[in-house]
């Protein structure tokens, strides 16, 4: 009767697991999970279009201080295209839902983007933060990096350093560019998962 009792407990609790829509977050060493955004001038683009190559995921919000840290100083450009010159594709990707304060329509998103010099192959709006929370993307900015086969092989902050101070770049191990180093010469990442750092997404409230 104990057993039984404990099963009819756990299956009550993964029939309410799956009814509130709850699921696993993307994990290092499994397959990243395919999605279909549209970009800032309305074109659908998918993860899988880009099968083949690698991929960086940032997540991004102009309305945060650490992406701006990131971006005001320039590094953020010159990360994603140092990336991009080695034939890397750098989507980024904005899940702050629309009743924020920081939400930014999609052309002034990526006119923010463009004054700074910005360099990804797509900004992509994810307003409903379906494909944020598929990722487990937790901070702005959040990274990610996806192999040519598909698997994910990076998760964490971009870099060693959680800090807002600009001051701070120059001393700290950019995780991105030594984790796409590594994987463009074949070897396996040496950092694969590192804690994030920046502001809290601010997804859109479950209805």
């Amino acid at each position: 009767m104990k057993l039984l009792r404990r099963t009819l407990i756990a299956t009550a609790a993964l029939v309410a697991f799956v009814a509130s829509g709850a699921h696993a977050a993307a994990t290092v060493g499994q397959p990243a999970p395919d999605f279909a955004l549209k970009d800032t001038s309305g074109k659908t683009v998918r993860l899988s279009d880009f099968k083949g190559k690698h991929v960086v995921l940032e997540w991004t919000n102009p309305g945060c201080p650490f992406v701006k840290k990131h971006y005001d100083s320039g590094n953020m450009p010159a990360t994603q295209k140092d990336a991009t010159a080695k034939g890397v594709v750098w989507l980024s990707i904005n899940s702050t839902e629309k009743a924020s304060s920081d939400y930014l329509e999609p052309a002034k998103l990526m006119a923010w983007k463009t004054e700074r010099k910005s360099a990804p192959a797509a900004v992509l709006m994810d307003e409903e933060g379906t494909v944020g929370k598929a990722y487990g993307a937790r901070t702005t900015p959040h990274m990610y990096i996806v192999n040519p086969q598909g698997q994910l092989i990076y998760a964490g902050g971009i870099d060693s350093i959680p800090s807002a101070r600009a001051s701070d770049i120059e001393k700290a191990t950019n995780y991105v560019k030594v984790g796409l180093a590594e994987a463009l010469a074949g070897k396996p990442l040496s950092t694969a998962t590192t804690q994030p750092y920046g502001c809290s997404i601010k997804y859109k409230s479950p209805a």
